[in-house]
């Protein structure tokens, strides 16, 4: 992506004309561009933007050259725009220069916790931090009422505000923090932009209905968190509740439960008949003990963005979970490119706090603009460095590209030992087919996971479960819902499409080996004849042409044949129809080109102008 730089009133500065006919004129560097950092040969850091001249400079070539070989690539760039990292890291790479993402302030201090080490004498236990999830008519929201109702912290029963989007009970002089999210799709997306908040998932389960498929949509994305499950079978005051049954299907998924020798917590609950309620509540205190869960208060405070909206009285809200740290009122704040300083804090009960230690929920107010739901909040020394940090407004945190040739590679490499997968499929007999197929696919030292696998299109929770486990979507005679294709395109997951088992298998185990290559393909833009030759200057020539077919591209690469054998493949560096440069000469057209790296040209040469498509 090019961006350009626009001149504010009055005209235009006069160009300054460049080498072969290209117009440059020296101005300011953006003032979102970051100088690169030279690393060791052959290497660079270069940061989320960066100016057409400073990427220059970083790969130790002239402007020009960068200019010319984003041409190639299509764009159109002066000396000044700016490109973003994806686009810089391609013209590196065609100079021998490897690019790597430069580490910015943001990012090194989320991903070091704001860069303060925790003292182990400052540990404290904190409240575990409980995510209720579960088929849409399974009795979650009543489940929650019914837990709510046991706080004896908040005074009356239902007077705790649920806005916030999290709230605290008390129990047993115990405090537990329950995130009151929309389902699976919010958990999982927090997780995809690497918040990990949730420390046990409690998964409803019908007692009449059992699991159905979003129970063990539900269930798969609390697998792939790798957070204690515990099963709360609902509706057991109904006549037709079968626990037993229930039972069998958790075993059927891997989830034993605890009275059939396994390890999973199953409690019997009747939320509408507050049945089981303390029960549960006791089971879960027992896990989040046995989980030893423990943070620092006396530090900066790490939170994370779990709703935000836009109040017309208060500004941007966003609404937090503190995970480490202890967050105050005065506190300089950045998530992603939001900064502040946080002028008061609500707490769940709707009251207004000074603090809020680790695993609190609050509601911020301060932000200059909304943060992203699952964005880490930071806290930092000054409004300086908290304006410095949110500069960086491209700062992904955990995401990178996961496609079956990059699993590949590290597999070869030894950095991987699993190869995550979601799978879905047209049938349920598929699902079985495709399922026990899979369980054959092997490598010597690296595992296939299959996180998830369901009949039905592949929807946004696919793709967010895939990112967010670090693994692709794999479809077998199935489709892609749009809103699915463009999560993948910005989240960078790959969704790999078969109609046929053996070669869904077989890319697979490829895959595992670390022995899948990138498939091209090499399409035919146009061809041309050289009719004439030109000399041009002392040393130069120019081919003279008919275009036959297609069309010819500036900075497009062609491929030389003589007698019908290749001769010469290079980019065409000048273009010319008549005396006016030209972008492109189609067919019926004649005109005069230059190719870069190549003056020995022949009448009777053929030019055939390709492209190569990544299949």
């Amino acid at each position: 992506m090019v961006q350009r730089n626009r001149f504010r009133g009055g005209r235009r500065p006069p160009r300054t004309p460049g080498r072969a006919g290209t117009t440059l004129v020296e101005q300011p560097a953006a003032e979102d561009a970051v100088a690169p950092v030279i690393g060791s040969a052959g290497t660079v850091e270069l940061p989320t933007s960066l100016s057409v001249r400073q990427l220059a400079d970083a790969v130790k070539v002239q402007p020009v050259q960068v200019i010319k070989q984003l041409m190639r690539a299509g764009m159109m760039a002066a000396i000044n725009d700016v490109v973003d990292f994806e686009t810089a890291a391609k013209v590196a790479a065609a100079f021998g220069v490897q690019a790597k993402p430069q580490e910015t302030a943001q990012s090194a201090a989320i991903e070091r916790g704001t860069g303060e080490a925790d003292d182990p004498a400052h540990l404290i236990t904190r409240p575990p931090v409980l995510t209720v999830l579960g088929h849409v008519d399974h009795g979650k929201t009543t489940l929650l009422d019914a837990i709510r109702k046991t706080n004896v912290a908040g005074g009356e029963a239902g007077g705790i505000t649920q806005h916030i989007g999290a709230y605290q009970v008390e129990y047993n002089g115990h405090k537990l923090t329950f995130l009151d999210t929309p389902g699976h799709a919010a958990f999982t997306a927090m997780r995809a932009r690497g918040a990990q908040a949730t420390d046990i998932a409690v998964l409803v389960v019908a007692a009449n209905d059992g699991f159905m498929p979003q129970t063990i949509e539900a269930m798969n994305h609390a697998k792939a968190a790798k957070v204690p499950i515990v099963v709360a079978i609902n509706k057991v005051d109904r006549e037709d509740a079968d626990l037993e049954r229930v039972k069998r299907q958790m075993a059927e998924h891997g989830l034993v439960p605890e009275d059939w020798g396994g390890d999973t917590v199953t409690v019997p609950v009747s939320a509408r008949q507050g049945i089981g309620i303390d029960t549960l509540l006791e089971n879960l205190l027992v896990v989040a003990e046995v989980q030893d869960l423990k943070a620092n208060p006396d530090r900066r405070a790490r939170a994370v963005v779990i709703e935000a909206q836009l109040d017309k009285s208060k500004g941007p809200v966003a609404h937090v979970l503190v995970q480490t740290g202890t967050l105050n009122v005065g506190d300089n704040v950045v998530t992603g490119s939001a900064w502040g300083r946080i002028k008061a804090m609500i707490n769940d009960q709707g009251r207004r706090v000074r603090q809020a230690g680790p695993s609190t929920p609050v509601e911020v107010l301060g932000l200059g603009r909304l943060p992203e739901v699952g964005d880490i909040l930071v806290a930092v020394a000054d409004e300086k460095t908290a304006k410095a940090m949110a500069v960086d407004t491209k700062v992904q945190i955990g995401q990178q590209l996961f496609s079956l040739e990059e699993m590949a590679n590290k597999a070869r490499a030894g950095e991987i030992k699993e190869l995550p997968i979601v799978l879905k499929c047209d049938v349920q007999g598929s699902v079985e087919a495709v399922t026990g197929a899979l369980a054959g696919v092997s490598a010597p030292s690296v595992q296939l996971r299959l996180i998830h696998a369901a009949a039905g299109t592949i929807t946004e929770s696919d793709i967010l479960l895939a990112s967010a486990s670090k693994g692709i979507v794999v479809g077998f005679t199935t489709r892609v819902e749009p809103g699915a294709q463009r999560l993948a395109e910005q989240q960078g997951v790959e969704i790999r499409l078969y109609n046929i088992i053996y070669t869904l298998l077989e890319e697979l185990e490829k895959a595992l080996k670390g022995l899948v290559e990138p498939t091209t393909r090499e399409t035919v833009d146009g061809r041309a004849v050289v009719k004439q030759v030109f000399t041009s200057g002392k040393r130069n020539k120019v081919a003279g042409c008919a275009v036959q077919e297609g069309r010819l591209r500036r900075g497009g690469t062609v491929r030389l044949l003589r007698g019908g054998k290749p001769l010469f493949q290079g980019a065409i560096n000048s273009l010319r129809h008549f005396k006016e440069e030209a972008r492109e000469i189609t067919a019926g057209m004649e005109c005069g080109l230059a190719l870069e790296g190549f003056n020995e040209y022949e009448e009777g040469d053929v030019l055939v102008a390709f492209s190569v498509v990544r299949v």
